[in-house]
């Protein structure tokens, strides 16, 4: 029997052992974006607008992506495009300076929407499968068709800046709040305010972005063999019956204990280690 091919790079001694047809998901087309949002309001909870309307200045915490709802539209001036629609759900937190005393963190909702169009291809087939349960006769999965599914890669944007301002002033993105999901609202304390303010904030956020499009398909691949795993399981703690003189072999004599070092040693298996972690049960 020949040897385990193990993953790694492809040497001369890794021979392809057959081609088989695997069924995932490919990419059809991807982007990626930088998107600085300006002046995009955020809409506090009720304790944090009463601070926010009698705060002097406004300090940038830090912003939370919560959420990102998707919608995947065909473009119909172009067959085989998409418009990917993602309205991004922030938490965003400031400490907001009322007078001498300490400041009050705040914190609130921002939303950002954004769109890309994709190529996406075409596709008109249904799609049936079956489901298994234990104990339980197969069940039929509702028929789907091969519509491209979107998927968004987002990280937590930075704040660039952000601004207190009186209500009477007029912002770019000052906008109705839109309806927000019970998820999100969730993730707050108290119930949002989008009226009945004195001061409002807004906040200029950094969002890095990639947005992709993928369909379910059937590919020809090479295979080298089974992905079968090289290292064993570490046995428990309590189950350990490692020899104790064995387990001291191990340690590295302890040479900073007594002469103290200049720079700070490589960590590794040392005594202040073994002394933390303790010996087997």
């Amino acid at each position: 029997m020949p040897e385990m091919v193990v993953p790694g790079p492809i040497t001369e001694e890794r021979s392809i052992r057959e081609a088989v047809c695997i069924h995932t998901k490919k990419i059809y087309d991807s982007c990626k974006d930088k998107d600085c949002v300006e002046d995009l309001r955020v809409y506090p909870t009720r304790s944090s607008q009463e601070a926010i309307d009698r705060a002097l200045s406004i300090k940038a915490g830090c912003a939370e992506l919560l959420y990102a709802y998707i919608d995947v539209e065909p473009v119909t001036f172009n067959r085989g495009f998409y418009t990917v629609d993602v309205r991004y759900f922030y938490r965003i937190t400031a400490d907001a300076y009322v007078g001498a005393v300490r400041p009050v963190e705040v914190t609130g909702l921002a939303v950002f929407d954004k769109r890309a169009i994709l190529f996406g291809s075409e596709g008109n087939a249904k799609v049936f499968s079956s489901s298994a349960a234990n104990c339980a006769p197969d069940a039929q999965d509702l028929p789907r068709s091969t519509a491209p599914v979107a998927v968004v890669e987002a990280v937590d944007p930075l704040i660039l800046s952000m601004k207190l301002v009186d209500v009477c002033e007029c912002r770019a993105r000052d906008g109705g709040c839109t309806e927000i999901p019970v998820a999100v609202a969730a993730c707050f304390p108290e119930e949002l305010m989008t009226g009945g303010d004195i001061h409002r904030l807004f906040v200029t956020l950094g969002q890095f972005s990639m947005i992709r499009l993928e369909r379910d398909t059937q590919l020809l691949v090479p295979v080298y063999d089974y992905c079968m795993p090289s290292k064993e399981c570490p046995c428990d703690s309590c189950d350990c019956q490692e020899d104790p003189c064995d387990l001291f072999r191990k340690v590295q004599f302890p040479v900073n204990e007594f002469f103290p070092p200049n720079t700070i040693a490589p960590r590794g298996d040392s005594y202040q280690e073994v002394r933390a972690n303790g010996c087997c049960c």
